[in-house]
């Protein structure tokens, strides 16, 4: 299987915007920002997220971007199709001519693949990837809190 980068930061961008959305519409050029993805290539990608109905446009000021649906819906499966990426590790994109206009030795092997990541990604929802997110998050700034006491200590020790 082949995943190409369309695919990968169609993922973090839906998770960036399912992070802050709770601030109101998210602008491209924040998840541009945060993520290190050209705004064009977001564009372009929330475009065709948007016909998919899994982000809706807000305009005007103060407009951009939110999540369409609950986030326990949506499924990385559906945001990577909805970017039009392919998600087959078969050679003759499952029309079985891989060898000489016939079915190859292995093309079972690889459409069996297809389809356990196709049921995999289906089962990963935008839910469980934003709290896995936030747990890490959480994780981080409990590790800052506890280092910064320990640069305290040290230092309060180093004074008496």
């Amino acid at each position: 299987m082949r995943l190409t980068t369309k695919g990968r930061f169609a993922v973090t961008a839906m998770i960036d915007l399912a992070l802050h959305h709770d601030k109101g519409p998210v602008t491209l050029a924040g998840i541009s920002e945060r993520q290190k993805i050209s705004l064009s290539y977001l564009e372009q990608l929330f475009g065709k997220l948007r016909r998919r109905e899994l982000v809706e446009s807000v305009r005007g000021p103060g407009g951009g971007y939110r999540v369409a649906k609950p986030l326990a819906d949506i499924s990385v499966a559906q945001i990577i199709q909805a970017v039009d990426e392919p998600m087959d590790a078969t050679q003759c994109g499952g029309l079985e001519n891989c060898k000489d206009d016939h079915r190859c030795m292995t093309h079972e092997l690889w459409s069996n693949l297809n389809r356990r990541i196709q049921d995999y990604l289906n089962t990963v929802s935008l839910a469980s990837l934003v709290e896995q997110q936030l747990a890490k998050q959480e994780k981080c700034a409990k590790a800052a809190v506890v280092n910064d006491h320990r640069v305290k200590r040290d230092k309060v020790s180093a004074v008496a």
